[in-house]
């Protein structure tokens, strides 16, 4: 798919940061973004996760690693997200 190469990341573009949960597919990976949100009413902190569908066109991204994602135009029915750089590998161990 040539017009993927084209894939333009405005400065101000929204980014976020998570842990590939998935890489199963060709081209994307999963990524998952957990964070804690206070409970209104009795104030014990609740586990939340956010998953992005990612565009990987060089599948570099390995599972466990911790990318920062960009946010672009839709790419697919989920993805509208893209790589752009891999923060930390996982541990080969």
């Amino acid at each position: 798919m040539a017009h993927l190469k084209d894939i333009m990341i405005p400065e101000n573009a929204t980014r976020r940061t998570g842990v590939v949960t998935s890489v199963s597919r060709d081209k994307s990976c999963k990524i998952e973004i957990n964070y804690l949100v206070k409970h209104d009413k009795y104030g014990k902190y609740v586990r939340r996760r956010t998953v992005l569908h990612v565009h990987d066109g060089g599948n570099e991204a390995g599972l466990g690693d911790t990318i920062e994602a960009a946010e672009c135009r839709p790419i697919s029915k989920t993805k509208s997200w893209v790589l752009t750089q891999i923060v930390k590998k996982a541990s080969e161990g």
